[in-house]
């Protein structure tokens, strides 16, 4: 019996690809530096704020400065938190999805608290998702699994599914031993099957009757 449904945000339920490339390129023409592609930044997503600013340095060649890098993770994240998250949309039938869902919902993001609250609050979320582990709430991010067993202990401890669309959420759920739907339209770059998952959908539409279908029978975590 599942007892809750723990989502990733980026590239899972929005597609903030948009917005992060925008903040990224406004990041760059302040350093005085040439804009990445979108296809570029969009690969970059999915370790948190530090790990895109890494990737992002190197993508240019830049010197490695840990002070440098840390004073672009910090401009990066205020602009973010600012910024009013108008190219970030969910994906369509998420709405609907998550009307039809019975279940307590948690997020699990690598996204800091800051700007996972203000696009919530923008989307009309806030409500729906009473349980937030963030990339700041804990010491390490995704894909250590301590976010992970956090937001199953936040909600009740009993046995979850984590929704994810990424190679940092299949490692997550595979190392905190939990089970993953993976939507395969978001982030990913790796091939599906070389993915441990438990089911894979394509389209929002498609989950309600896949949690329903593995919510008896699922042995607990």
């Amino acid at each position: 019996m599942v007892s809750a449904l723990i989502f990733d945000l980026d590239g899972t339920l929005v597609d903030s690809a948009p917005e992060i490339h925008a903040g990224v390129t406004q990041l760059l023409a302040e350093e005085g530096l040439p804009p990445l592609p979108f296809a570029t930044v969009r690969g970059f997503i999915g370790g948190g704020v530090p790990t895109l600013i890494t990737r992002v340095m190197r993508a240019l060649a830049l010197p490695e400065d840990p002070a440098r890098h840390a004073d672009l993770c910090a401009r990066f994240e205020r602009r973010y938190e600012d910024s009013p998250d108008d190219l970030t949309r969910p994906y369509p039938g998420v709405e609907a999805a998550l009307d039809a869902l019975d279940l307590p919902l948690a997020l699990c993001t690598n996204k800091p608290e800051g700007p996972t609250r203000a696009l919530l609050a923008r989307l009309g979320w806030s409500a729906r998702f009473p349980v937030l582990v963030c990339g700041d709430s804990l010491p390490s991010r995704k894909p250590d699994p301590a976010m992970l067993h956090h937001a199953i202990a936040a909600t009740g401890g009993g046995p979850v599914l984590f929704v994810g669309d990424s190679e940092v959420d299949a490692e997550t759920a595979a190392r905190a031993g939990q089970p993953l739907l993976l939507y395969t339209q978001g982030y990913r770059k790796t091939p599906l099957a070389d993915l441990p998952h438990l089911a894979a959908f394509d389209h929002w539409d498609a989950l309600p009757a896949l949690v329903s279908h593995h919510r008896k029978g699922h042995p607990p975590a």
